[in-house]
């Protein structure tokens, strides 16, 4: 049974959903944009019996606090402040980490700081590779190298339920399987009011993620993490290059493409959950609960 938690970290309560023992090993997965721990809901219960899932929202994300920009430092170094210091709250010692969109540069920061603490990384349309990066991020550069009023109101189309609702539905094999529970959702943190400001200030900070890369292709180097890569090829953001591009400094890895879009897990999910399954299993031997 997945249980729905708070925990006060630095004053803000951060939200997260828990299932499975403790005696099991333990996956912390991390959410993209624009959703939250929701876009979960489905994995952890179908891995809940041979592993312990932890999945938090990040601070202006799902049912965590959202303080202002003015509040709260919305960086990725920051969101990986939050996550660290939740890490050591609900004392995980070891795990693997779920990386998907923006829980990948959250995420490389602390394998990079931890590596000793990373058991295994599944990589979902999270990059660490520039050609990854696709033409959809000309916008994004446009804005980093002049943040101007006009650069920023295209970015401000980024929070639209349109929007939303594209980077659900774009890429998929059968628009059907998509429930529109996902972008509707979605879309009510979005619209709260001062959420825009939150995603325009890490949508600006994105370029910290680029200058860190080399960084963490070293860590791929040096610690060679079991990693599983389970990516949504038609991804406009996070193209299948950047998947490939994992394949250049990690040994031990295991690769799969999926005939889907950004959000890989609404429409392959109980392949994404088999591929965990049996990736983890063969590497960390967890027991039944």
């Amino acid at each position: 049974m997945t249980t729905f938690g708070t925990i006060a970290i630095d004053g803000l309560d951060i939200f997260y959903r828990e299932a499975g023992s403790r005696e099991n090993p333990t996956i912390l997965l991390l959410h993209g944009f624009p959703t939250s721990s929701h876009m979960f809901r489905n994995l952890i219960p179908a891995l809940a019996d041979r592993f312990h899932l932890v999945a938090p929202d990040y601070p202006g994300y799902g049912n965590s606090s959202m303080p202002t920009v003015d509040e709260f430092d919305y960086t990725f170094d920051r969101l990986a402040q939050m996550v660290e210091k939740f890490i050591t709250a609900i004392d995980l010692k070891k795990y693997s980490l779920y990386l998907m969109d923006y829980g990948a540069p959250i995420g490389y920061r602390i394998a990079a700081k931890y590596p000793e603490r990373v058991e295994a990384l599944i990589v979902q349309n999270g990059n660490a590779y520039e050609e990854g990066l696709g033409d959809f991020w000309g916008l994004f550069k446009a804005y980093w190298q002049d943040p101007s009023p006009e650069n920023t109101d295209k970015l401000k189309y980024l929070v639209t339920l349109e929007a939303t609702k594209w980077q659900y539905t774009n890429g998929v094999r059968n628009l059907e399987a998509i429930s529109p529970d996902t972008w509707n959702m979605d879309q009510l943190f979005l619209d709260r009011p001062g959420n825009q400001d939150i995603q325009l200030a890490l949508f600006y900070n994105y370029q910290s993620n680029l200058l860190l890369y080399p960084q963490w292709q070293a860590y791929f180097r040096q610690y060679q993490p079991p990693t599983l890569v389970v990516w949504g090829k038609n991804d406009q953001g996070f193209i299948e290059q950047g998947a490939y591009a994992y394949k250049r400094d990690l040994q031990n890895l295991e690769f799969h493409l999926l005939d889907t879009g950004h959000f890989a897990l609404e429409e392959d999910g109980d392949a994404i959950a088999n591929y965990i399954r049996q990736f983890l299993t063969s590497r960390l031997q967890p027991i039944s609960a």
